[in-house]
């Protein structure tokens, strides 16, 4: 029988008042996880259980999602990369890979600039350095869906964050979406205003600075955020690996793990 690793809880106190919840599990090197527009821990359970057999890791519910308050200061990137930073303080984690996915590589990316001495290595996920015509289109309809109806918002970040064959035999995870639909008009805030941040986010500049090991992953199915802009990410990051799998769309690290963690682990155990 293979050990359950314990996962500790914890509280983080932000300076605009919100409270972050957060877990830590394992041992080793650690390793910050960044959630995507969802912006929760959950996302990352599997993956972490997997992942804290060789590293500590952390990860945690993004201010106003789950358990964690909204707090009072505007949103944008630079904020979500200062908690993410405020996670790894209350950790007690003063050097870490940090690993983001989507939105969460947007703020990853953030945490890098504003600390790079913070980051061991940074592995952006299924992310972009700025928004293209195709992205800002997208997130846009999005914001537009979200007003209209929140349950078919919910159902589109299914329905296009995944393989049509995976949903179909993971069906769950579509009722589990429509379920935690936002809406309320807190979640309908939280969720309006952090697609606004990813819409008026653009890294383009001093990216090629960063002196971090830069692992960049995607898949060549995603339709959310398209190959092209991880190879616009490689292009922009001189030296930086790249690992591009053919299949598992945008959310591949669900719909992949076996895959996500094993490429992950490696290159972290190459630090």
């Amino acid at each position: 029988m293979t050990a359950t690793t314990e996962i500790t809880d914890f509280k983080v106190e932000t300076p605009d008042g919100a409270t972050l919840h957060a877990f830590k599990e394992g041992h080793g090197q650690p390793l910050l996880l960044v959630s995507g527009l969802s912006g929760t821990a959950a996302f990352w359970k599997d993956i972490a259980t997997t992942l804290s057999r060789s590293f500590q890791v952390i990860r945690f519910d993004q201010r106003g999602i789950g358990a964690s308050t909204r707090g009072d200061a505007p949103c944008d990137m630079e904020l979500l990369a200062r908690d993410s930073l405020a996670v790894l303080d209350a950790a007690g984690v003063g050097r870490a890979v940090v690993l983001g996915h989507s939105t969460g590589g947007c703020i990853a990316q953030m945490i890098a600039k504003l600390a790079p001495e913070r980051v061991d290595g940074l592995i952006l996920s299924a992310s972009w350095l700025a928004p293209s015509r195709f992205l800002s289109a997208l997130f846009g309809a999005r914001l537009a869906i979200l007003e209209a109806d929140p349950y078919a918002y919910a159902a589109i970040s299914v329905l296009s964050g995944y393989q049509p064959r995976w949903i179909e035999q993971n069906w769950h995870v579509y009722d589990d979406a429509l379920e935690a639909a936002p809406v309320s008009e807190h979640a309908k805030i939280v969720t309006r205003e952090r697609l606004n941040a990813l819409l008026a986010f653009d890294g383009s500049a001093d990216i090629g600075s960063l002196p971090m090991p830069i692992l960049i992953l995607g898949t060549r199915d995603d339709i959310v955020v398209p190959v092209y802009h991880q190879e616009a990410l490689a292009a922009a990051l001189p030296g930086c690996r790249r690992a591009i799998m053919e299949t598992g769309g945008h959310l591949f690290p669900v719909s992949r793990p076996d895959a996500f963690t094993a490429t992950v682990a490696e290159w972290i155990g190459e630090l």
